[in-house]
Parts: structure tokens; C-alpha cells; sequence
């Protein structure tokens, strides 16, 4: 009989084995949740398009990062619909729009809980762009005003992490100067450095009402093609002082976040976005898939991937099954 010496069956053999030589080990504390916020009380409004996510009134998002915490996940995430919307998007650095207020109203229920405060202006203008127009364009170095005080609200209300999405050049740098004058050295800034013009953001329009009423976003989000303009992003970002580099979208750039894990030293994000979650949600919805095994299954592949945080609307249930493994 032939003995083959080497058999990496032995090291699946059971459950026990595969436990104790697993290279990736995903964690609850791995996980951000994204919330929106809207005008109102006592509003909890199931987005459409992405079943089991839902528009929460401050009160609501109280009691719903109340719950976050005690599942073990460490960070939210504040995305908001303002109460008005112009132009320059002002209501985005207005004390009493909902993401500042929840903000603030969250920190003060559950100090420990991580906030992350997303500065972009798309939900806020009138036009739907991240920054002022000059015309159709969208302008650089004026946007770059705007987005400093838009962090520094967020500061000011309670943000632990500010994290630019906008995709203007130099923003990281003005966040930074604009934080440190305003006496926040220790808020840290995690920069969607790298983020892709994508078609996998289509849910996350309807749940922020952030659709561009003209044109696309193409002149200042990434080529999907690209990768090694990817790590130059990177390097400008960490030059002027992010703390945490972040890949947007996740799932079908899980090349170019191994390519900038191992590029940098400093901790990696990727967000798993709406798109990802509402095609997985309508497969398990149709029967066509078991959700727990495929959502847990794309996680880890993240995380194998090279992420340190993972921000995903997956969270509340990804806590609840591996709490019950």
C-alpha cells in the first residue's frame, strides 16, 4: 500500500484541529456599524433597498448603539440626512443637524463605543457633489474649507475618528490643521484614501439621498482599474497625517487591499458597502444562498485580505452568529 507522508487532511481532520491552525481569526472587535440618522423622534424607517438597515431619529440611534456595544462591536460609523440642504451643503457642519447631535447624544449614553464621524458633503448640497461647484466642476481647494469645519464639528460633538470620504486632494492635510487649531490633537483622521468610482454604492444613495443630480463622481473617485494609483493615494494621505487608510469598496478590491497592507504599517480599513450587502441580503431573501455562512465567509476573506477594521452593515448579525459558534 503506498503511504504518502504528507496529508494536510490531518490538520482538518476536526473541529478542534482546524481551531487551533486557523492563520485568520475574525473578531467582533474587527467591526464598524453604519448608522443614519435623520430629522424627527422616535423615526426607525427600514431602508428599502437594504433590508435590516434603517433610518434612525437620534433617540433611536441611541438605543440601537446601546445594543451595538453590548454585542462587543467597539466603533459606529454617523452618516445623516439633513434637515436642509444648499449649495456649500452648510447644514453639514451645523451643531444642530442630526449627525452632530447623535454624535453627541451617543458619547454621552456610551462613552466606551468608538464614533466615527463621516465628513463628505454629498447629502448635504442641493446638487449632490462632495464639494462647491464652480460650474459643473467640482472645486479642489474651496471644497477643502468647507470639510474643516465639518470635522471640526464632529470633533466638537464627540468624534473619536473623522473620516473624510470625499476624495479631494490635500483634505487629509487641512483636516489636520483644522483639528489641531481647534485643539483637537487627539481625533484621529481614517481617510478613504482609496476610493473607487463604484457601482456598488447604489443603496447607500437611496439611504443617504446623496444621488449627484448631474454627472457622476469619475473626476474625483478612482478609476476602478487602477491599482498603483492607489498606493500614491495612500502615500500623499499618510504624508499629511492620516492615522488609519481605508479601501472602498471591499469585495472586489481584496487585491488592492493585500497591495496596501503590505504597503504601509499603519492600520488598514475597508468598507463593506451597500451594494455587497444588498446583493448578499436578495440572494438569502430568495433562498438562493445560506447568509450566515456566505456573510461570515466575505468577512473573513476581508480580514485575510489584510484589514485590520471592517466596516460593515453585517455587523449586529455577524456579532450575534459568531457569539453563538
Amino acid at each position: 500500500m503506498y503511504m504518502q507522508k504528507l496529508r494536510p487532511r490531518r490538520m482538518r481532520i476536526s473541529a478542534g484541529v482546524r481551531d487551533m491552525v486557523r492563520e485568520t481569526e475574525l473578531s467582533v472587535k474587527d467591526f464598524v456599524y453604519p448608522i443614519f440618522v435623520v430629522p424627527g423622534e422616535h423615526v426607525r424607517e427600514e431602508i428599502p433597498s437594504m433590508p435590516g438597515c434603517y433610518h434612525l431619529s437620534v433617540d433611536n440611534a441611541v438605543k440601537l448603539a446601546q445594543e451595538i456595544y453590548e454585542l462587543g462591536i467597539p466603533s459606529v460609523e454617523v452618516f445623516g440626512l439633513p434637515e436642509y440642504k444648499d449649495e456649500i451643503g452648510s447644514s453639514a457642519w451645523d451643531m444642530k443637524s442630526p449627525v452632530q447631535r447623535a454624535i453627541a447624544a451617543i458619547k454621552e449614553a456610551v462613552p466606551e463605543l468608538v464614533i466615527v464621524g463621516d465628513v463628505c458633503l454629498c447629502q448635504y448640497t442641493s446638487h449632490g457633489h462632495c464639494g462647491k461647484l464652480c460650474g459643473h466642476y467640482v472645486d479642489n481647494d474651496e471644497t477643502l474649507k468647507l470639510l474643516q469645519k465639518v470635522a471640526v464639528s464632529q470633533a466638537k460633538a464627540g468624534a473619536d475618528i473623522i473620516a473624510p470620504s470625499d476624495m479631494m486632494d490635500g483634505r487629509v492635510a487641512a483636516i489636520r490643521e483644522a483639528l489641531d487649531g481647534d485643539g483637537f490633537m487627539n481625533v484621529s483622521i481614517m481617510s478613504y484614501a482609496v476610493k473607487y468610482a463604484s457601482g456598488y454604492y447604489g443603496p447607500f444613495r437611496d439611504a443617504a439621498d446623496s444621488a449627484p443630480q448631474f454627472g457622476d463622481r469619475k473626476q474625483y473617485q478612482m478609476d476602478p482599474a487602477n491599482v498603483q494609483e492607489a498606493l500614491k493615494e495612500v502615500d500623499l494621505d499618510v504624508a499629511e497625517g492620516a492615522d488609519i487608510i481605508m479601501v472602498k469598496p471591499a469585495l472586489a478590491y481584496l487585491d488592492v487591499v493585500r497591495r496596501v497592507r503590505d504597503h504601509i504599517h499603519h492600520p488598514v480599513a475597508v468598507y463593506n458597502v451597500s451594494g455587497e450587502y444588498a446583493m448578499v441580503k436578495a440572494a438569502a431573501q430568495n433562498g438562493w444562498i445560506d447568509e450566515k455562512r456566505i456573510v461570515l465567509e466575505t468577512l473573513t476573506g476581508m480580514k485575510r485580505a489584510g484589514a485590520d477594521i471592517i466596516i460593515t452593515y453585517h455587523a449586529i448579525e455577524a456579532a450575534k452568529w459568531m457569539a453563538e459558534a
